[in-house]
């Protein structure tokens, strides 16, 4: 057997399944290259791996395990204080690529990473490039932003003034009346938010970015109002709760349907209004307006808008992040939605991952595709007949819907003749097939095929030595962990080989495991 064996050998045995600890730890020696990063980086790690890979000497394999979506990230928490300022900023990056669902990092990790003095001993990134690394990496979860107004550190209740509009005026009185003088000073400087005279008068000196949110978010004096209506700037005026309600009226009767469709989602909508947007000539108009009945909260409101408002945006391939539900709605809303004859609110019913095991079932089967392929992406107790369907006829969601926990590892054989050679290699990997595909022309094929557990280990023996499969046949579960070893010594050591490797095939990772 060649040297050209030897990476996709290293490969495979990294993402072998059934490779125990100490075949992985042999995998983080140099002599192994790039191969222990990547393992590091890229599945699910025992114990004993994480603890040698934590204490490595070389910050590049830190560095890729601070990235590892796979291992718990309490696991990783001893990185929020790597020497590394680098390996810092991995960790507070996050996985990438990034997938839609982040796990949060503990309270402790968070509080180490927004607390620190420094950069770390390498000095190639400062504290506050970590932070901004933390900031944009949805790792925060929403118990966290709402516990800052009383934590202990007061860099911690300066941000928490960031989200001014958010806490409760018992909370904004607290900071504004902090111990702390670089609190009160923060905190006076956010307050503008919720005074219009002031937001008034910032406004000329902000940014046109940060136009849209000001119109959009913060209260706004009648001048500012008429400014809007005056020069055609008024869509922020729509989705803005403090909009004054004659001014919502306005927007009610604007020329524009789109501004019209806008404003009938509004929470605060009169009964008179809705009953007139009810009856707009415009079908886009009339459609919102009906969506549900008054009164209805401004939570509510945004729970829809994420799914199926104007403002942001989707359709039945959207890929945007999944984040964690928010206390509000209520369950009782969402239960209503999911029994609603209109299918945007039963979209939104199968966006939360927290519905009743009863009506997943029962969304499960709607006649509605978008619901049926919101309820396979964000819910956990959707059945796996669904993600398996959704997986074949949507490829967007296909990379998402092969990490949840339900996906059917099994139950794929007849899919083996697919004409998608991702759909195919996803069926080659079904224990079930009774003889894997490992001379299909797709190289992904041929990987999953060859890391078939179904396979011997006789059977594996002439695959390790065809470099069209020997990748895939080094991460099967079937493979000894003697001929494991056996491997790397070859790979490692420069051990002898014994066969010549046929003609060269395909590189990559092994799909459908």
């Amino acid at each position: 057997m060649s040297e050209s064996l030897h990476e996709p050998w290293l490969r495979g045995i990294a993402f072998n399944p059934a490779a125990p600890s100490e075949v992985l730890i042999r995998l983080l020696d140099r002599a192994a290259g790039g191969i222990g990063p990547l393992m590091c980086e890229g599945r699910d790690l025992p114990d004993a791996v994480v603890d040698a890979a934590l204490r490595h000497p070389d910050r590049v394999v830190r560095r890729a395990l601070a990235r590892n979506r796979h291992v718990d990230p309490t696991r990783l928490a001893p990185l929020a204080t790597d020497p590394s300022g680098i390996v810092r900023g991995w960790l507070a990056g996050g996985p990438r690529p990034r997938p839609r669902w982040v796990r949060p990092l503990p309270d402790d990790v968070l509080v180490t990473l927004l607390t620190a003095q420094d950069g770390g001993e390498d000095g190639m990134v400062t504290e506050q490039d970590i932070i901004a690394e933390l900031d944009s990496s949805r790792q925060i979860p929403l118990s966290f932003h709402c516990s800052l107004a009383g934590r202990e550190h007061p860099e911690l209740r300066i941000r928490a003034t960031w989200r001014w509009q958010l806490l409760t005026p018992a909370e904004r009185e607290a900071l504004l009346d902090d111990p702390d003088p670089a609190v009160r000073e923060a905190a006076q400087d956010h307050s503008w938010e919720l005074d219009p005279e002031r937001v008034e008068a910032r406004l000329p000196s902000i940014g046109s970015l940060s136009k849209g949110f000001v119109l959009g978010t913060c209260a706004l004096s009648r001048a500012l109002v008429e400014q809007c209506f005056a020069d055609g700037t008024v869509r922020p005026l729509t989705w803005n709760r403090h909009t004054p309600a004659d001014a919502v009226a306005r927007l009610a009767r604007h020329p524009e349907p789109a501004v019209r469709a806008l404003v009938a989602a509004r929470p605060d909508l009169g009964a008179d209004l809705v009953a007139e947007l009810r009856e707009d000539p415009d079908e886009n108009v009339r459609r919102r307006a009906r969506l549900h009945p008054v009164p209805r909260t401004w939570a509510e409101y945004w729970a829809i808008e994420r799914v199926i408002g104007q403002i942001i945006g989707h359709g039945p391939d959207c890929t945007c992040p999944i984040t964690e539900p928010a206390p509000e709605p209520s369950p009782d809303w969402y239960a209503a939605c999911a029994a609603s004859e209109e299918p945007e609110l039963r979209r939104v019913a199968a966006s939360w991952p927290l519905l009743p095991a009863v009506l997943v079932e029962t969304l499960a089967q709607d006649d509605d595709e978008e619901v049926r392929i919101r309820l396979a992406c964000h819910h956990p107790l959707a059945p796996p007949h669904l993600l398996l369907d959704v997986f074949v006829t949507r490829p967007a969601h296909r990379e998402h819907l092969l990490t949840l926990p339900a996906f059917p590892r099994t139950g794929r054989t007849h899919l083996i003749g697919h004409p998608d050679p991702e759909v195919r290699a996803l069926a080659a990997a079904d224990p079930a097939l009774p003889e894997p595909p490992v001379d299909d022309p797709d190289e992904a094929v041929r990987r999953a095929a060859a890391a078939n557990p179904s396979l011997t280990p006789q059977a594996l023996e002439p695959l390790l030595a065809d470099l069209r499969t020997a990748e895939g046949a080094a991460a099967n579960p079937s493979l000894p962990a003697a001929r494991m070893h056996a491997l790397l010594d070859r790979c490692l050591t420069g051990g002898a080989a014994a066969t010549p490797p046929p003609a060269a095939g395909g590189r990559g990772t092994t799909p459908g495991q």
